[in-house]
């Protein structure tokens, strides 16, 4: 929703095109459009303009003397109203530079439990101090920040893909509430082999008291562990290197391209919505592997490459990820938030494509726009995965309003509670 005034003089007929130009731009099918134009005889002179989408609609409001414009697009569905409102709002900038937006708000619908109630009313009530208020305050700070118009990049760090958290991340993606992925190699290929192989997945609840035996059998009968999950090696990762081999041999493209490529002649085990790859895929944002060397098909890719049943570049490298990620980042047009997931290379890579593009090649591009981590290791000033985000602004990467949040504890508990209360479900 927007709620403008000073757009004095704006046209019925111009609104319902820019209307039907934003609707296109998004995906969304138009149906009908229609706008009423008032004269002031009966009404304030003025205009009512909709245009019925298949998702639902798009409507305008408007006192044309006055400048005061009422804006609402409401889509279901895979559509995000967000690129719908971007665009009648850069456009109204352009055309009425004196136009104030006084209100812009987004608010989630076809609810399956009350506002006050789900997650969103659970965290509000209880989390209100040490780890649990700090998971609190970064939910209203990161819904804030989306709500006002912000981008957001996950990294993912750690085993969560093997976590499962697809199960929360993938709505996240799909709702449009998270524009970016960086992700280490094992992630990337782990959400695959979940999707495919699930079933055959062996849980361990008492792992901390398994013996050196007890984890030899387990090699011997084809798992791989993972702390409480056992990754069945026949049905997981062996599966997906038959299915990628041939993608490999004829093809050049980035390691998450490889996947995505095969994704279609995957025989899911797994609903589809769990798979927070797929989601990526449908949403087309951009995902970042850096370093994806150190992973079972980096491992196996290397292997080929040494047998010569492969070309080494036939594999984009991290170079190529951050000339990537640097055009992606200087072409955004709103601000970039960062919510961090665990430590290593997953965050330390793609945070410092800004002070690449500021301090190397002196271009005048914003700071990260929001910035939280998730991580159990303690904070220490020079600890590597443990530093404070303060230490960030003095590498180029924060500035000092930029908010900051820091949750020190488990990410499997966290991102999950927190992408639920973003999505509110």
């Amino acid at each position: 929703m927007l709620d403008c005034t000073g757009a004095v003089g704006v046209d019925g007929a111009w609104m319902v095109d820019l209307m039907e130009r934003s609707a296109d731009s998004s995906g969304a099918r138009r149906v009908h459009s229609h706008v009423e134009n008032f004269d002031g005889t009966i009404s304030p002179p003025g205009f009512a303009a909709v245009v019925l989408l298949d998702e639902s609609h798009i409507s305008a409001h408007c006192y044309s003397d006055r400048g005061w414009l009422a804006i609402d697009a409401f889509t279901c569905g895979n559509t995000d109203p967000a690129r719908i409102i971007e665009m009648i709002e850069a456009e109204l900038e352009k055309n009425y530079p004196d136009m104030i937006i006084n209100r812009r708000k987004r608010s989630e619908r076809f609810l399956t439990e009350p506002t006050n109630g789900g997650v969103r009313g659970f965290v509000d009530r209880h989390f209100n101090h040490f780890n649990a208020g700090a998971l609190r305050d970064c939910a209203h700070s990161l819904d804030e920040f989306l709500c006002s118009g912000g981008r957001l990049m996950v990294t993912l760090a750690g085993a969560l893909s093997t976590a499962e958290i697809g199960k929360s991340l993938a709505p996240m993606i799909r709702s449009g509430k998270v524009h970016a992925i960086t992700c280490t190699g094992a992630n990337l290929e782990e959400d695959i082999f979940n999707l495919v192989a699930q079933p055959h997945y062996h849980r361990i609840p008492d792992w901390r008291n398994l013996s050196k035996q007890d984890e030899e059998k387990l090699h011997k009968d084809g798992f791989n562990r993972v702390t409480d999950t056992c990754i069945p090696e026949g049905e997981a990762i062996r599966h997906i290197e038959g299915k990628i081999l041939d993608q490999w041999k004829n093809n050049i493209a980035f390691p998450h391209e490889h996947l995505m490529a095969i994704l279609d002649d995957l025989e899911h085990a797994i609903p589809s919505e769990n798979s927070w790859l797929l989601a990526a895929k449908e949403m087309n944002i951009p995902i970042y592997v850096p370093g994806w060397e150190d992973s079972t098909l980096g491992n196996i890719f290397a292997s080929h490459c040494i047998s010569g049943m492969v070309d080494k570049n036939s594999v984009k490298s991290g170079i190529d990820y951050m000339m990537h990620l640097a055009d992606w980042y200087t072409n955004a047009e709103h601000p970039i938030g960062f919510l961090q997931l665990g430590g290593g290379i997953a965050g330390d890579f793609p945070i410092c494509v800004v002070p690449m593009l500021r301090q190397d090649m002196n271009l005048d591009v914003p700071l990260w726009g929001w910035f939280a981590q998730v991580s159990e290791s303690s904070t220490s000033y020079g600890g590597y995965s443990g530093a404070p985000p303060s230490e960030k602004i003095t590498w180029g990467k924060l500035a000092i309003d930029t908010p900051m949040h820091i949750i020190e504890s488990d990410a499997t508990i966290v991102a999950p509670i927190l992408f639920s209360y973003i999505t509110d479900c």
